[in-house]
């Protein structure tokens, strides 16, 4: 008898790492906001923009990357993603205007699509067995979780002791480290003799006459609204619209004094239950169809961001929405990114993978650009919130159709 296929390989361990300090540092910038913006004397709005670039920039770079790592390999791919990453951080370091803090903002953009989601998730991918692709998947997006769990405490401890500039050079320093574990990382390509011939022009005119690949990729692009909306402006919204935290009380004994602190917490709180949230997702993505589990997902996070709004914000409603939000917050990658193997293949799934990132990304975009600019034009949130609220039940909609099955090979001529 023919053993198991081990889950746990080299590939898949480097593969964690780099999504996880990459992630730290993507998730952090949010706690960066409030500090940049009073030194500067900036907008909110300004702020936010170089933020939404960053985001738009990593969606436009997502399946550019993924075509470079399946022409060139996957690691030089990923160098070059975190040379890139550790510029711009260095260069957003001695931006004194918001126009130079944006155009450095398309750089750190760029390198978090090289170090992100579309080329480690391809090479792991190609890497895992059929049996345990699903849960390589959500462990390797699980990764991404402990990032935010780590990056914005990280970030707003670094920020007591060393001005911003300074913490933005230890990123760069973290980033370029992972680099080390690059020999580690050799994927085998695990695909059919069919998709080994197909070249990159055919497989996406199959995908792109595909109704269920539009889905999808319409589909993705509340993800990206909520999760950098939140990201970007969640510590902000919780420093200036939460109740106060009772001195004395539970969160005051364990050094959560301030709102800001609670800000900060909270972005940590969502990426850390969304380690289960994200494994649960890739076990029962092996074993009931993604498109139903995705809609339920979104339709999840619609009403619990519906009820947080509802109600007063206040200490224990912001924890209590963290965990719930958590739950569900990249829950959504493993599935649409196994959805898309599993109907289209694996031989190009980093570039197939990366277009429907590229909607997450357009999301994103608008998101925290939005954020920033309904703020400066309400003073709060509280519109752009409920246009997430809409954005995320449209995805719940759009994935019911979708057909889920492998596309059908051409005839032969």
């Amino acid at each position: 008898m023919q053993d198991r296929a081990p889950l746990m390989t080299p590939v898949l361990i480097v593969g964690c790492v780099i999504i996880l300090v990459s992630f730290a540092i993507r998730a952090s910038f949010g706690v960066f906001q409030i500090p940049i913006a009073d030194e500067f004397g900036w907008l909110r709005s300004e702020f936010s923009l170089a933020i939404a670039i960053q985001n738009l920039a990593w969606g436009i770079g997502q399946p550019l990357f993924g075509a470079l790592a399946e022409k060139i390999g996957d690691r030089k791919a990923i160098i070059l993603g975190a040379l890139t990453y550790a510029a711009g951080l260095v260069a957003s370091s001695f931006a004194i205007t918001p126009e130079a803090h944006q155009a450095w903002n398309w750089l750190i953009g760029f390198g978090v699509a090289g170090t992100g989601f579309g080329v480690i998730l391809a090479v792991v991918g190609r890497a895992a067995s059929d049996e345990n692709r699903s849960m390589a998947l959500a462990i390797t997006t699980a990764a991404g979780s402990g990032g935010q769990v780590v990056g914005a405490p990280l970030a707003e401890w670094l920020l007591t002791f060393l001005p911003w500039q300074q913490v933005f050079g230890v990123f760069a320093f973290l980033i370029l480290g992972v680099l080390l574990l690059l020999p580690f990382m050799r994927a085998p390509v695990r695909a059919s003799k069919q998709e080994i011939e197909e070249s990159l022009g055919q497989i996406l005119v199959k995908a792109f006459r595909d109704p269920s690949y539009t889905l999808i990729f319409l589909g993705f692009f509340s993800c990206g609204y909520q999760l950098a909306f939140i990201t970007a402006h969640f510590p902000a919204l919780v420093t200036e619209m939460c109740g106060p935290i009772a001195p004395g009380g539970m969160l005051d004994s364990i050094g959560i004094s301030t709102t800001s602190a609670l800000g900060a917490v909270a972005i940590s709180l969502i990426g850390l239950a969304n380690i289960a949230g994200t494994l649960l997702a890739g076990w029962a993505g092996k074993h009931w169809p993604k498109k139903y589990l995705l809609a339920g997902i979104y339709t999840g996070r619609t009403v619990i961001a519906a009820l947080f709004f509802m109600f007063p914000i206040t200490p224990l409603s912001v924890l209590v929405f963290s965990v719930a939000m958590g739950s569900l917050w990249l829950a959504t990658v493993p599935l649409t990114s196994g959805l898309v193997a599993y109907i289209y293949g694996l031989r190009y799934m980093g570039t197939l993978y990366g277009i429907v990132f590229l909607s997450h990304q357009l999301g994103s975009f608008l998101g925290v650009w939005l954020g920033g600019r309904m703020y400066d034009i309400t003073g709060d949130y509280t519109l752009v919130w409920w246009v997430g609220v809409g954005v995320g039940a449209f995805s719940a909609i759009v994935h019911l159709p979708i057909r889920e099955r492998p596309l059908a090979a051409p005839a032969p001529a």
